[in-house]
């Protein structure tokens, strides 16, 4: 799809479809054409008493510019903001224009207060757009190779514009790259895969790296991976990607994800249905890659490391047993009463390397727990931490792109439930109750001390069965822009 912005008015773009989106509050469009601002003002009429719900769809008179026009109303779609209404629309407009083959389109926000809407468009259109049939013999590309997004933009508004188109042009096509690699099915995606796309994106974008092979994880104590991905023929990775800023940061933040290539649960087995999803326990991991290769470009003023703990969870004769005891990096014993609560162990190996690399601030992102599910739901990803600040700057830069989260309370008291009479600690509550705050609890034994620490439990988020605002079913890519934002705005004040 071709992307383009025009500081033109409407008469000198030639479309196929005019894209425009109403709001109660704020005019986004300036429409001098008195047969397009009738139909509009008809529109408006209509969705404000009721009797339009989805979206105001015409064809104009022959030679009409625009051929055809849809209106929608963003007051229709309840819970989301007007800039996550802007992108749901932009995308159901894409999707019109493909069921429809309406090669060019355009989207009217050149409204003196649409400005800042211009990257939210891009995004809508980028992600909107995107789709998984890589294995599908039937392919539609007509969105990838025909069509020609036209953004009407204030002439006024060129450069902050431009700004806006490239940046979030970058984020988006990161988003689904992460989408592509969770999409895929786990007999392509193995830890050695992982791995070696983490060394590409480092050469693509001058990042530094370092890929640990099992003789390398071995070697320096990282024991979490090695026990996980016993059982498995494909052995375990850790991968390391570094940004560094042109002048010395005094901050590290270091991004950890959950790489689980694909998760039977080991000995402990999973039920057989939808067993398949467990192809997507590597989205923390693909989150911290494909963050990591949008910050190759963006490059922010703070040290970044982003750190890929990666295994395969099978049960065969050298997998991990329930009741196997290992003594993780930073000397605390860990009994695996449950070999499917695997992904904290991995992570342990990720915080002990956040702490070698000097990390002042420790995010790690994880699809850990179905009890996040069972509490948030798909579409908010569960938080927690030992800092607040950070709890709250990562909330913040979610809530700046549409990606929700809350926060759940470590609660001391739960941490009873860890205890084990055979090691220092249980790698799952004995309980059975809150479990993800019980993960919480695990995790937080492993932070490095004096680090700033906030865990994203994205279990929920990671796939959708179906179409979501802007995204079509399967992986969402979650936690990318998230994470871009949180490292864009690091040296920001909270309040700001």
């Amino acid at each position: 799809m071709n992307v383009k912005l025009s500081f033109s008015p409407l008469a000198q773009n030639p479309l196929d479809l005019l894209v425009v989106v109403l709001d109660a509050e704020k005019t986004l469009h300036r429409v001098d054409d008195p047969v397009v601002e009738a139909h509009l003002q008809r529109a408006k009429a209509g969705f404000t008493e009721k009797t339009l719900k989805r979206e105001y769809f015409a064809t104009l008179p022959d030679g009409a510019n625009p051929k055809a026009l849809v209106a929608y109303w963003s007051p229709s779609l309840k819970g989301w903001n007007l800039w996550e209404n802007v992108k749901t629309f932009t995308a159901r407009a894409l999707r019109l224009a493909r069921d429809c083959r309406y090669a060019r389109v355009g989207v009217a926000i050149d409204a003196a207060e649409a400005a800042p809407l211009v990257g939210k468009v891009v995004e809508g259109a980028v992600l909107g757009a995107y789709t998984f049939d890589r294995y599908k013999q039937e392919k539609d590309e007509f969105l990838a190779r025909e069509l020609q997004l036209v953004l009407l933009v204030h002439p006024d508004h060129q450069a902050d514009a431009e700004a806006r188109k490239a940046r979030y042009a970058w984020v988006s096509e990161n988003v689904n790259r992460a989408r592509d690699l969770i999409n895929e099915p786990g007999s392509v995606v193995t830890p050695e895969h992982l791995a070696a796309r983490a060394d590409e994106v480092a050469k693509e974008v001058d990042l530094e790296v370092e890929i640990l092979d099992p003789a390398g994880l071995k070697a320096r104590g990282y024991e979490g991976c090695l026990r996980v991905g016993a059982g498995s023929s494909h052995p375990p990775r850790m991968a390391i990607l570094r940004h560094r800023p042109p002048k010395a940061a005094a901050d590290t933040l270091v991004l950890v994800g959950k790489g689980i290539t694909f998760d039977s649960g080991g000995i402990s087995l999973k039920p057989g249905e939808k067993m398949w999803e467990m192809k997507g326990d590597m989205a923390g991991a693909a989150a911290v890659l494909f963050t990591m290769r949008a910050l190759g470009r963006i490059r922010p003023d703070v040290k970044v490391v982003g750190i890929l703990c990666c295994a395969e969870n099978f049960p065969d004769a050298n997998a991990q047993r329930p009741g196997d005891i290992f003594t993780a990096k930073n000397g605390k014993s860990i009994m695996v009463d449950n070999t499917d609560a695997e992904g904290r162990l991995v992570l342990t190996d990720g915080f002990a390397r956040a702490g070698e690399e000097g990390g002042t601030h420790l995010v790690d992102i994880a699809t850990l727990t179905g009890a996040c599910v069972r509490a948030l739901g798909p579409s908010v990803a569960g938080i927690m931490g030992n800092d607040r600040e950070l709890v709250q700057r990562v909330i913040r830069s979610g809530e700046n792109h549409g990606e929700a989260f809350w926060e759940l309370p470590l609660v001391e008291e739960y941490r009873e439930a860890l205890k084990t009479p055979y090691a220092d600690i249980n790698n799952i509550a004995s309980a059975g109750l809150a479990g993800a705050i019980t993960a919480g609890l695990f995790l937080r034994e492993f932070v490095p001390a004096r680090t700033a620490w906030a865990h994203l439990d994205i279990a929920g988020p990671m796939f959708r069965d179906k179409e979501w605002k802007y995204y079509e079913p399967g992986a969402l890519g979650f936690g990318v822009k998230t994470l871009v934002d949180l490292c864009e705005r690091f040296r920001e004040e909270l309040t700001a």
